[in-house]
């Protein structure tokens, strides 16, 4: 806000014989009843009206109301004084009411009811200059405006909000998980470790092993399989699965073997942050080859019966529903190993990749199965599985600013009234909730905590990004994760590839096959009317900035990268 004048002035016709000399009252009098008497003068701000006037900003405006105040012509201001002590009580409590009505309204920086500059002026916080993409000026403006307004508004909850982060702040505490014995895990999945063996084809990057199929020729290999069954969407991914087949089996010894696949790799995190992206371009290159569905979220929702949990549970995925979706790949790899059978040496250079944006994170449904763990810690952790078969499997996080990542995760997820406002709601609300456990619980029992996680209104865990790290590297080394950052990968598509390329140890590619992989338009992008939204409001980008910046400095600690700081996005 700009320099204005702050004349307030406050005159009423009692004011204007207080600008008399003592002499004058005597001989001289203001008038605001409107008649004509001899020696006395009309107010020239009342106009003849009982009035407390304001001058603000140079504005005429009568505020609250009217102090009236009944003279006789002949009174003086000596007249005034002789007022009954009730009047004159009622005048001075009138006068600091007003005072009081005035000076909160000020401090409290509400300020455009008065039209009065507020004497207090917030500092400017980080946003992002540029237009949105899709959006036109005007549309920029109109956004600009109404955050404006309503950031002013939200600005005095800054303060008692900020309390609440303080209080999470103080309690903050990383601590190491105990790691679950490989016989407890075994317990809790007796089926899995009874289908997936200990060792795996030896010429094959990808973890592979051929199991006895016995059904008859007539059988539908995935007449039980559970993503088919309770998804129509894939069914037509299925139905090329079953043409596929029974081509590709091997036989020996009068029995027909199928050869089986887990992921070489993983793209384990976290949503809205690219993962999507990432995947479509990374599946153009000819040695990777995906799960038939881009999502399976076997290990965190599936093998559990987890659709949507709100739904409740449904029958849990065994872990031949989650093999069946790497057939294809395994189709060609087996190929591959037929034709190197004279050279058993020959590497399959083949590897199979899974991109679940739930795996970092999601183990919600740990309270269902398992007993509690320690003071609220979950005993297992997706993590713990997946090491126990794949010790030396390979990891890709795509994470971004978690701020920036929870306004995308809000857009996209909620089914209506969106606008800034009410994501500024749901942030505070979030944050109270997550004080509240924090108050009796760890900080991993918090972000595990699956009550918790389905009361907060935004998914304000999702970027404790560093919690979830430190988790999976207690099972895993740091070697095997290749942490990348959308702002860069946004700014430089060709750098990532190659350096997700390296990581994986894939062959080069043609200057064409490059140009169709990284000159791509980018997958998943905001949608329009979201993108029609605006930009979140600057008080609560600061609140978010000021939550999520102690784990962003943990993270950044641990990868010896201060870029994970998100100080400039």
């Amino acid at each position: 806000m700009g320099q204005q004048s702050r004349d307030i002035t406050m005159r009423h016709c009692i004011n204007c014989c207080l600008q008399l000399s003592p002499d004058d009252v005597q001989t001289q009098q203001v008038s605001c009843r409107g008649g004509s008497h001899h020696g006395r003068q009309e107010c020239p701000v009342c106009k003849a009206e009982n009035k407390i006037v304001f001058r603000v900003d140079s504005k005429q405006m009568n505020l609250l109301a009217v102090l009236e105040v009944r003279a006789d012509g002949n009174e003086s201001w000596g007249g005034f004084l002789r007022f009954k002590k009730g009047k004159r009580c009622s005048l001075i409590f009138g006068l600091i009411i007003m005072t009081l009505v005035m000076a909160s309204y000020i401090l409290s920086g509400v300020h455009q009811e008065l039209l009065i500059s507020s004497p207090f002026h917030y500092g400017a916080f980080p946003s992002n200059p540029s237009l949105m993409e899709g959006e036109n000026p005007s549309d920029a403006k109109e956004h600009h405006h109404q955050s404006s307004v309503n950031n002013i508004s939200y600005m005095k909850d800054y303060p008692s909000i900020k309390l609440i982060i303080d209080s999470i702040t103080s309690r903050i505490e990383f601590t190491t998980r105990q790691l679950p014995d490989v016989e407890d895990l075994k317990k809790q999945e007796l089926h899995m470790f009874s289908v997936i063996p200990h060792k795996f084809l030896p010429n094959s990057k990808s973890p592979c092993w051929y199991e006895e199929f016995t059904g008859r020729n007539t059988t539908d290999p995935y007449l039980t399989n559970s993503y088919v069954l309770y998804s129509k969407r894939f069914r037509s991914t299925f139905d090329t699965l079953r043409k596929a087949f029974w081509g590709h089996l091997s036989h020996a010894h009068g029995k027909h073997f199928r050869l089986r696949c887990l992921p070489h790799f993983y793209i384990i995190g976290q949503p809205k942050c690219g993962t999507t992206d990432l995947y479509d371009r990374l599946r153009l290159h000819p040695e990777v080859k995906f799960s038939a569905i881009k999502e399976p979220h076997w290990w965190t929702r599936k093998r559990f019966g987890i659709v949507r949990l709100r739904d409740g549970l449904r029958d849990r995925y065994p872990v031949e529903d989650y093999l069946d979706l790497f057939d294809l790949a395994a189709h060609q790899i087996h190929q591959g190993l037929q034709a190197s059978a004279k050279e058993p040496s020959k590497m399959n250079r083949i590897i199979i990749g899974e991109a679940s944006a739930s795996t970092m994170w999601d183990n919600n449904a740990w309270t269902l199965f398992y007993d509690n763990g320690t003071d609220g810690e979950p005993p297992f952790l997706t993590q713990d599985f997946i090491h126990a078969f794949q010790p030396d499997a390979k990891l890709i996080v795509m994470l971004r600013d978690p701020v920036e990542r929870l306004y995308s995760d809000y857009l996209y997820f909620a089914s209506s009234n969106k606008s800034a406002d009410d994501f500024h709601e749901k942030v505070t609300e979030a944050l109270q909730l997550f004080e509240n456990c924090m108050l009796d619980y760890s900080l991993r029992a918090c972000v595990y905590n699956n009550t918790l996680n389905n009361a907060m209104p935004v998914r304000l865990q999702v970027g404790l990004y560093a919690v979830y790290l430190l988790d999976w590297l207690t099972v895993f080394n740091k070697e095997q994760f290749l942490i990348l950052r959308l702002e860069d990968h946004a700014s430089n598509v060709k750098d990532t590839m190659h350096r997700v390329f390296q990581f994986l140890s894939l062959g080069p590619l043609s200057e064409k096959q490059e140009a169709l992989m990284t000159k791509s338009p980018a997958s998943n992008t905001r949608r329009p009317e979201d993108r029609n939204l605006g930009p979140m409001l600057p008080v609560t980008q600061r609140l978010l900035q000021d939550f999520y910046g102690p784990f962003n400095a943990r993270l950044a600690q641990v990868l010896a990268d201060e870029a994970f700081l998100w100080r400039k996005t």
